[in-house]
Order: C-alpha cells, then sequence, then structure tokens
C-alpha cells in the first residue's frame, strides 16, 4: 500500500535511539512513525540476559523528556529499562507501528521510499535509522565450527546460568558481554567456566569512591589520546589488581586508543574477583573445533559442555542502505546524530556508536541533534 498523507518522518526501530529521536521530533512538532520489526519496544533489550545492568548511571542515562525513575537504583537492571521504555512510548504518545520491517530504503525526488514487509511502499520526508549497535549475532567462521559436536551458541542467546549449573563451559570472548556471561556462570553453579581471551581488555571499576567511570568518559573524551591513554594507565594500576600471574595481562595498547579503534573497557561486575579466586579461568583464544574439542591458540585443548561465543554483532545494514553509498568498509554509517551523508540529505543514523561516555547518553543527545535538523527543513 502507498502511504503518502503528510509525510512523516519515519524512523526505523523501536529502541531507545528510536523512541529517543521520535520524541524529540514530535516536541518540535514533527509527525515522526516508528517502524518495529518485532510486536513491541525496545526488542533487543528483551533478548539480553537476564543478569545486565547498564554500566551507566540512571541519572545520566533518561531519553529526552523523561527521566528514568528513582525506585530504579543507580545501576538500572535489564527489565527496569524494558519498563522505562515502555513508559517514554506511552507518556510521549509515540506513534508506533509493531510487526513492520522494513527491507530497503530509496532516494526519491522529494523525500524517501521504504519497502516493507506485506508489500507496504512509505513514502517520507526524512528517515532516522535506528536499528542498533547490536542488531545481528556475528559467530566467527572457525574451522571445524560446523562439525562441531559439542553445544556452541551465541550469547545473545543465554539468558541465565540455569541451564549450565555443574557443567564445564568455555566463554569466547572478553568484552563487557562475555565477561559478564563468565562470572554468571561462576555464581550460577556451573562447574567450570574459561574465559577465551583473544585480547586483554581494559578493566575499570564501575566507580571508585562513589565517581562513576561514565563520568569520567564524559570528562576525557576531548583530551588527546596520550594523555589519556596515561591516565587510564596510572589509575588502572593503583585501582584494579595485576591479573597477570592468573592469566589476564594488562593490555600493551592505552585505554583511549582502544577506545579509539572501537573496543570499549570491561567495567568490572565481579570479573577481578572471579578470576583472582578461580572460578573464571582466563585461557588462550579460540583457534579451532576438532570433534567434541574446541582448540586454543596456544594448542591446548578443551572438551566443554557449552561454548557462549560472546563475540559480538553486525549493524547489518547493507541490505537495506549498501545502495545509496552512505556505509564505510565495515558497514558502519559515515555519520551520525544531525549530520546526514552528503550523498543522502534527510538519512539520519542514532545508535551506531559506543562512546565511553554512554550510549544512552548519546543517543540522547543525537535525538535533539536529529530533531533540530529536522526542525529547519
Amino acid at each position: 500500500m502507498d502511504r503518502t498523507d503528510d509525510r512523516p518522518v519515519y524512523v526505523i526501530g523501536g529502541g531507545p535511539g528510536g523512541l529517543a529521536a521520535a520524541a524529540a521530533l514530535r516536541k518540535r512538532g514533527v509527525r515522526t512513525v516508528v517502524l518495529e520489526k518485532s510486536d513491541a519496544v525496545g526488542a533487543s533489550w528483551r533478548r539480553h540476559y537476564d543478569r545486565l545492568h547498564l554500566h551507566t548511571t540512571r541519572g545520566l542515562s533518561g531519553l529526552p523528556g523523561l527521566p528514568m525513575p528513582r525506585s530504579f537504583g543507580r545501576w538500572v537492571s535489564r527489565d527496569n529499562v524494558i519498563r522505562y521504555l515502555e513508559k517514554y512510548a506511552e507518556f510521549h504518545e509515540l506513534e508506533i507501528v509493531t510487526g513492520v520491517e522494513v527491507t530497503r530504503v530509496e532516494a526519491t525526488e522529494n523525500g524517501w521510499l521504504l519497502h516493507a514487509t506485506g508489500g507496504r511502499r512509505l513514502t517520507g520526508r526524512a528517515v532516522v535509522v535506528a536499528t542498533g549497535y547490536n542488531h545481528t549475532p556475528a559467530l566467527p567462521d572457525w574451522p571445524g565450527r560446523e562439525s562441531y559436536t559439542g553445544q556452541l551458541l551465541h550469547a545473545g542467546e543465554y539468558r541465565d546460568p540455569t541451564p549450565y549449573q555443574g557443567k564445564d563451559v568455555l566463554v569466547v570472548g572478553a568484552g563487557n558481554t562475555g565477561t559478564e556471561i563468565a562470572v554468571d556462570l561462576a555464581a550460577g553453579g556451573a562447574a567450570r567456566v574459561r574465559l577465551a581471551v583473544r585480547t586483554p581488555p581494559h578493566i575499570v571499576r564501575r566507580s571508585t569512591v562513589g565517581w562513576p567511570a561514565q563520568r569520567t568518559g564524559i570528562l576525557v573524551r576531548r583530551l588527546p589520546t596520550r594523555l589519556v591513554d596515561g591516565l587510564g594507565s596510572a589509575l588502572a594500576r593503583i585501582s584494579v589488581p595485576d591479573l597477570t600471574a592468573h592469566g589476564l595481562p594488562r593490555p600493551a595498547e592505552g585505554l583511549y586508543s582502544r577506545v579509539r579503534a572501537g573496543a570499549i573497557p570491561v567495567q568490572d561486575v565481579g570479573l577481578v574477583k572471579a578470576v583472582r579466586t578461580g572460578r573464571v579461568e582466563p585461557v588462550a583464544a579460540l583457534a579451532s573445533f576438532e570433534g567434541d574439542e574446541a582448540v586454543l591458540a596456544d594448542g591446548s585443548r578443551a572438551t566443554p559442555d557449552a561454548v557462549i561465543a560472546a563475540t559480538g554483532y553486525r549493524r547489518a545494514l547493507e541490505d537495506l542502505l549498501g545502495h545509496l553509498e552512505v556505509l564505510d568498509s565495515r558497514g558502519r554509517p559515515l555519520t551520525h546524530g544531525g549530520r546526514s551523508p552528503a550523498r543522502a540529505p534527510g538519512l539520519y543514523f542514532t545508535g551506531f556508536t559506543n562512546p565511553i561516555s554512554g550510549m544512552f547518553r548519546e543517543m540522547a543527545m543525537d535525538a535533539q541533534r536529529i530533531a533540530k535538523a529536522l526542525s529547519r527543513t
């Protein structure tokens, strides 16, 4: 069906970034329609593991026009994030259409044409893409993966440690997700938990003497990389024990150099203690599979009951937007926030960066910039 009425702004994705953009636009009098392929807002948060909490403080994680309730505590749980997003959509009276997946976006002479499920053809004055940083699970094509006879799952399928009680589990990936799942498994009764580490992560305290790491991230974000690297190294030596003897050495590369390359530091929510007590054992990176064995980069082998791959996600924007030449060589948007690509004016992106200052905070600022840009057109 064609929808041409008043040519609204279409927001693709009903997660925090999309809802924030829609609310900011609505406040400026711009009709905005959110298209969400699942049956409810916050779909990616609903799929996350039960233990998850925001790594950013409640006070710095609210979206435009509605703070997070104080009752949620300082570190907001996954379930409360979902409740907040539901309330946010209701509070701002957002126009949301669920069960509609946009498969392709095309520029037209006077706006945009969206191809969606059910043969829909939607025309809008502008498009905000907010399909999310964690969109499509990425599972490396390890040699022997297809013939591996053990249990292999992506971290996106993990919910809680109950199915792994009394079992030997290998968690692959030492980012925030992998380390949290490893700690969750150890605390939840797994018999043995190994953490396969390719690159040792920077570990930071979530807060130090009441000062959250997020505020430090905000303060240093525009300082020279070498300066922040030095400050980060000094702070780590004071606040985080050296775990080299336990198989988790300090990184050779500076913290902010890593951030610039896209690797966010790991917030300690029990990892340091779990490693020091042997409840989580760092091991070499996973190299391949042979039969029921996981072969590690140092030549050692393991036969775990389950392998959980915390190996990240892809943005998966190529089919949707690849023809518009608005993505870089890694499939990431060339612009975000209030800037449109030169080749595609009227196309905006939010939620595709993961800054140390906080993703929710960044999406809130992006929303205001997008609304400001579109209210001028």
